[in-house]
């Protein structure tokens, strides 16, 4: 882990697209200014851990979905545009 020190309105460069901004500091908090692109998700890392659990419950497959789903496969030697 990189720590460095910075004082309310320095910024710290994360690539050439990434500025992390020290806005605010009171008591032992941190107020942080983030710029990144839009294609760049931004989160806090408990939000971000949440989203990845949600991810993940959700691409669990339940076998008893897979029996009772019907599948509509094409019948074959059926072609398109054929008259």
């Amino acid at each position: 882990m990189l720590v460095l020190s910075r004082q309310r309105d320095e910024t710290i460069m994360i690539g050439d697209d990434i500025e992390i901004t020290i806005v605010d500091i009171r008591g032992d908090k941190v107020r942080l200014g983030i710029t990144a692109p839009t294609s760049v998700p931004v989160h806090r890392k408990e939000v971000y851990e949440a989203i990845q659990r949600e991810n993940r419950e959700a691409s669990k497959i339940d076998v008893d979905d897979l029996s009772n789903a019907k599948i509509k496969r094409p019948g074959p030697g059926r072609e398109s545009g054929g008259t």
